[in-house]
């Protein structure tokens, strides 16, 4: 068959012209078809009627033998297999069922350990090709994707996405049970443990169970007590998880870096503090006037207002006040020096 029409940037030939449109997307990374719902955008018409199930939940494609139903036909497809077994690959190791030989080679990777991609730059290896590509942008210094709200750009499109939601607020993932609502997919599975009360990290010593394997590490260190880390600027000692930090006193290291406005700072929570000052976010909400802060600090401050607490007391004559400013300005009364 003549393929008469050639595409200017590949050279790769096409019997019609509207293959030829087709395939140029490729290049251009043009998408003309948007979805009148939610503004996502596709390079071929049958993407979008695709896309536009997961908003009106029609499921086309009905399992002739048990009627499950689906939204495409691939799904329809791999379901099917369960019924006909037909063409099923099974891992070795885990008995994991696959309908494609390649799914197969890639999931056996996380059992042998293998990684065949390898970075020209660094040679760090990857068990998977797109987890190398992601890896490369590291070294180029590239992100493609930007938030539209903080400009703060980002490697990967899915942590464009989990970013966007510090804005929005949303939280797609819902608890069954209780319906409490997270922003993340690991939060809700780290919450899930509460219900079913398990904690999966437990202490050798005590038997004392946690939920995380940082929490478990953290409290070894109440047992251990250790300190084998020995600052060369001052001989204080420290446990692992706070020597870097301390040193950094002495080095005045500073490696986290507001992408923003180029300050930095030497603990990755100053950054996080900070760019509140970009965002203008004040997650921290006073639940008896609904007034908002940035900063824990400035919230737990506010509170007292509500609490009538004073927890700075003169130790002079009793006296007691809501904030340690007021404290020390008192303090003046006491040793006659004048308040400026």
């Amino acid at each position: 068959m003549e393929k008469p029409f050639a595409c200017d940037f590949c050279s790769k030939v096409f019997s019609g012209h509207h293959q030829l449109s087709t395939h140029i997307r490729t290049h251009t990374k043009e998408k003309p078809y948007v979805c009148d719902i939610c503004n996502k955008a596709f390079s071929l018409h049958h993407h979008v009627k695709r896309h536009l199930r997961t908003h009106t939940k029609e499921k086309p494609y009905a399992c002739d033998i048990c009627s499950k139903t689906f939204a495409l036909s691939h799904d329809l497809k791999r379901h099917f297999n369960l019924h006909t077994k037909e063409k099923t690959f099974v891992c070795d190791f885990c008995s994991k069922v696959f309908f494609q030989a390649e799914h197969l080679k890639s999931h056996l990777r996380t059992h042998t350990k293998e990684k065949p991609y390898a970075c020209d730059i660094c040679s760090k290896a990857f068990s998977h090709k797109k987890s190398l590509n992601i890896h490369l942008q590291m070294h180029t210094k590239v992100k493609p994707y930007a938030c539209e709200i903080c400009s703060k750009a980002f490697i990967i499109k899915v942590n464009l996405k989990t970013h966007l939601r510090t804005h929005t607020k949303e939280k797609p993932y819902a608890c069954d049970i209780c319906s409490k609502a997270f922003s993340h997919k690991n939060s809700l599975k780290t919450h899930l443990l509460t219900h079913k009360n398990e904690k999966p990290y437990a202490c050798d010593i005590c038997s004392k169970a946690f939920f995380y394997k940082s929490s478990l590490n953290a409290h070894l260190q109440i047992h251990k007590m250790e300190k084998p880390y020995v600052c060369e600027f001052c001989n204080k000692t420290f446990s692992q998880r706070y020597f870097k930090t301390h040193l950094r006193t002495h080095t005045k290291e500073k490696p986290y870096a507001c992408n923003i406005c180029d300050k930095a700072f030497s603990e990755n929570c100053g950054l996080k503090r900070h760019l509140r000052i970009h965002t203008k976010e004040k997650p921290y909400a006073c639940n008896i006037c609904n007034k908002t802060f940035s900063h824990q600090t400035s919230f737990k401050t506010h509170l007292r207002i509500h609490t009538k607490e004073k927890p700075y007391a003169c130790d002079i004559c009793s006296s007691t006040y809501s904030h340690q400013t007021s404290l020390k300005l008192h303090l003046y009364t006491h040793t006659d020096k004048a308040v400026i």
